[in-house]
């Protein structure tokens, strides 16, 4: 398909990524976000899942949302190498001529996405935090951060097809599994060999030390400057531990260089929706509300009883929270300590 509009396109199109032969969960939230604007537009949602022997684990994605699933199965895509996986949803699109294509803004998706669009000659918005329908164009608009997140801007592709976006992982929803939805994979067959991969995977080797992904937590204590120092950071992981959750941070304690990157939270690090979200010394700068406003209840810990972060908190603390945190733990020390005796 070359660029330019066409009337043809329709549907919205989700790139369901898998690891070693396991979805991620980015895929299911795209697919949630995706039956909405698939409503206002009357079209049909299709996740797309590339691998090698996937169509069992790509049929699960019914469950999630989607109206119809498709298959690219090919030894060559066991692993996620860039010329295969381009070369295959380039002739995906050219063959299906989609309205919309989601990828998630993940390491896979940033490196595909872009490379996809230039290929079928259309844009892309990258690292999307809503997304929603034009009533009147009928439009994708994308919205992202812009200007290191000070601003929000809304995008629009007007004259060229498919409208690309990635989008933040933990931003969307996934819609509740409901194991009664079925269908049946369609496999899409494309013609790849080893002379397709620039790049030879010679060995894969696995991250040993223990990682958790801060989106899938359900408890998470989370450091701003108020916490003083990277010492700090020792406090809210004990505070954290006997929560059985995990400890984040706002951008200003990872550009200090107290805590690792990986751990921010806000327009230029993670979207979280955890149970509970603690803010321990964070001011509420819009930035880094935009990462965990959809928290299910937040507790806010904050000296200044003016701070921002107390407006969009269920409960807010004032006080010092290098005081509070340590009694907080104790209790809780206390309490796990009386439940499982």
């Amino acid at each position: 398909m070359k660029g330019g509009y066409n009337t043809m396109s329709k549907d919205i199109y989700v790139i369901a990524e898998q690891r070693d032969g396991v979805l991620a969960k980015v895929g299911k939230e795209l697919i949630g976000e995706a039956t909405k604007l698939a409503a206002d537009l009357g079209e049909k949602v299709v996740a797309v899942v590339l691998g090698s022997e996937i169509k069992e684990e790509a049929a699960k994605l019914y469950a999630y949302g989607a109206d119809e699933v498709v298959v690219i199965d090919n030894p060559v895509l066991k692993s996620y190498t860039t010329e295969p996986y381009a070369k295959a949803l380039t002739e995906l699109i050219a063959k299906c001529e989609p309205n919309i294509v989601l990828f998630g803004a993940t390491s896979i998706g940033r490196d595909l996405a872009p490379r996809v669009a230039g290929r079928v000659h259309t844009g892309l918005t990258a690292d999307c935090t809503g997304l929603a329908i034009d009533e009147e164009t009928k439009l994708l608009l994308m919205t992202r951060p812009a200007f290191g997140g000070n601003i929000m801007a809304t995008i629009v592709c007007k004259e060229y097809r498919p409208q690309m976006a990635t989008v933040r992982p933990g931003v969307m929803k996934a819609l509740e599994k409901d194991a009664s939805k079925t269908g049946e994979v369609k496999v899409l067959d494309v013609a790849l060999s080893a002379a397709d991969m620039n790049v030879e995977i010679l060995d894969e080797v696995k991250e040993t030390k223990k990682s958790v992904d801060i989106t899938e937590a359900k408890v998470l204590v989370s450091g701003g400057r108020g916490i003083g120092s990277a010492k700090g950071f020792d406090m809210l992981r004990e505070c954290a531990a006997e929560l059985g959750g995990e400890v984040t941070s706002s951008r200003s304690c990872v550009d200090a260089g107290w805590i690792e990157s990986d751990r921010q939270v806000g327009q230029t690090g993670k979207t979280v929706r955890p149970e509970l979200y603690i803010a321990c010394g964070i001011s509420g700068a819009i930035q880094h509300v935009a990462g965990m406003e959809n928290s299910e209840f937040v507790v806010s810990i904050n000296k200044n009883d003016t701070a921002a972060i107390f407006s969009v908190s269920d409960l807010g603390v004032v006080g010092d929270v290098n005081v509070i945190i340590p009694k907080l733990t104790e209790a809780l020390k206390k309490y796990n300590a009386e439940k499982n005796n």
